[in-house]
């Protein structure tokens, strides 16, 4: 298996075959954000973020998302999360679908969906100590007070490679992997059975990836939690997932296990993206430079969203918009010249 640079593979992936059991699935997400109007007028449009698109996710496995800025992987997070709500589709955790479930309702199921943010230096409160940030979640739900409660936080601070007599310091005496480590130990305080990454490495220095890389691994062996990693960085989603999809303008143009998508790409949009992954090999293909601007949200183009840059684009491709096919083995791809 190829790493990503400057990851070691001393843990490699293991994928969780055994159990398939589905802890969570999307059916025909939609997200829009309604956009323009005023006092004076009721005219608006809409941002289509996620334009229907279906996956799922089991017990253990590690499922990655990755497209350009503005494809609307972090939108599928919070519509998870309930952060906001889908405008259309279901969402279900475990069975039971969160879409219509009112903050009341959903809240005893909140502590089994946690997210670790981009960006460590502002997802963490710089008024709190560490102790109070890692034992937020445990007082909102319910698990631990006193002594209990500081005993966990200190296991789990240990867990993350960190010192328990850090409990009593503020954020900003700990440098940026130390912070990413401490928002690692806040999602898993409630013990979660997800944990969601939304760009949980490009924040950081490429030695400190590796270690937080290395550390989730870790972890999620150890613990058997389920995974989504949202990033830019190829690399580090074929080291790290079991299963990929690629998107592109709020939809999904390809979904597969690491191996197929990076060994047998099939959609345009995913060879290019790949061809653009650095390398260290003579006989790697030719880089791919698609031409033009990620079109408008606010007006996708008819038909395939991918033709308007599309190397082999046809004339089919410019009228009918393609629907994912199953090419076999779990490899789906939303191309006519499949």
């Amino acid at each position: 298996m190829k790493c990503a640079v400057g990851i070691m593979d001393n843990n490699p992936k293991q994928i969780k075959i055994e159990d398939k059991k589905i802890f969570l699935e999307i059916k025909n997400l939609k997200k829009y954000f309604p956009i323009g109007g005023n006092i004076f007028s009721r005219l608006r449009s809409n941002l289509r973020a996620i334009d229907g698109i279906d996956f799922s996710l089991g017990k253990g496995e590690t499922f990655g998302l990755v497209g350009e800025s503005g494809c609307g992987k972090s939108t599928v997070a919070r519509c998870i999360l309930k952060l906001i709500d889908p405008t259309e589709g279901q969402i279900f955790l475990e069975g039971e679908d969160i879409c219509h479930l009112t903050q009341r309702q959903f809240r005893p199921l909140r502590k089994d969906v946690q997210i670790i943010f981009q960006d460590p230096f502002s997802s963490l409160n710089p008024r709190m100590r560490i102790k109070e940030i890692v034992s937020e979640p445990i007082t909102a739900h319910g698990i631990a007070n006193g002594k209990e409660k500081e005993e966990i936080v200190a296991s789990l601070l240990e867990k993350v490679g960190l010192k328990s007599e850090y409990m009593g310091r503020f954020p900003h005496e700990f440098s940026g992997g130390q912070r990413q480590r401490i928002c690692i130990a806040r999602a898993l305080a409630p013990n979660p059975k997800i944990i969601i990454g939304d760009e949980p490495l490009s924040a950081l220095d490429v030695s400190i990836q590796a270690q937080i890389v290395n550390l989730l691994e870790d972890l999620q062996n150890e613990l058997g939690f389920s995974f989504i990693i949202i990033s830019h960085d190829l690399a580090v989603v074929e080291h790290m997932c079991d299963k990929v999809a690629v998107m592109y303008l709020g939809k999904i143009v390809e979904m597969a296990s690491y191996q197929d998508l990076y060994g047998n790409p099939r959609h345009p949009y995913t060879i290019a993206l790949l061809s653009s992954v650095p390398v260290i090999d003579e006989t790697r293909q030719e880089r791919i430079i698609l031409r033009g601007e990620l079109p408008n949200p606010i007006s996708p183009p008819k038909g395939c969203r991918f033709h308007t840059r599309c190397p082999q684009v046809m004339e089919e491709c410019k009228q009918i918009e393609p629907s994912l096919m199953d090419l076999g083995a779990g490899h789906f791809v939303s191309c006519y010249r499949m």
